[in-house]
């Protein structure tokens, strides 16, 4: 497991790889098609994993804003939309690619930062640490479920854009 338990900690970790995986899917010296790959099932993992086990679990705490976690769904749905039409993209490196791709981070980096700046926050002055570590192995193991499941294949992906 991630050595921070924390689940605050854990999903800004998430959010930093899925930068890092914005870049090398950008950029020609790299294989974009794995990053892709990997960024498809870490987004679906992490979407999965928050909406299963940390949005339910902070809707308990008065100070935590309902209408933050309800439309931080909303926005996993236009991210799973935007990334499904970036694994249906055929040529990497194509306009199209780069037209989906840059769709991808644009719902994908507007989430996170609201999800930073309100719901996690509001995780940290809220959620006592214990709670938050007890939160952080929830999170992991059902991301970590989700990810061996191959959670971020097109058909997965199709499946939940779809339901």
């Amino acid at each position: 497991m991630a050595e921070a338990q924390d689940v605050v900690e854990l999903i800004l970790q998430d959010h930093r790889r899925m930068e890092d995986l914005f870049r090398l899917m950008r950029s020609v010296e790299a294989d974009r098609a794995a990053a892709r790959q990997e960024f498809a099932d870490l987004l679906i993992a992490h979407a999965l994993a928050e909406e299963a086990k940390v949005y339910p679990a902070l809707k308990r705490y008065k100070n935590i804003d309902d209408e933050e976690l309800e439309h931080g769904e909303h926005e996993h749905d236009e991210g799973n939309k935007a990334l499904l039409d970036l694994l249906e993209v055929e040529e990497v490196g194509s306009e199209k690619w780069d037209s989906k791709l840059e769709n991808l981070v644009e719902a994908v980096s507007h989430h996170a930062d609201e999800e930073e700046r309100t719901i996690l926050n509001g995780a940290r002055e809220n959620v006592p640490m214990g709670r938050r570590e007890e939160l952080g192995v929830a999170f992991w193991e059902e991301r970590e479920r989700q990810l061996n499941a191959d959670c971020g294949s097109v058909e997965n992906v199709r499946r939940i854009v779809g339901s």
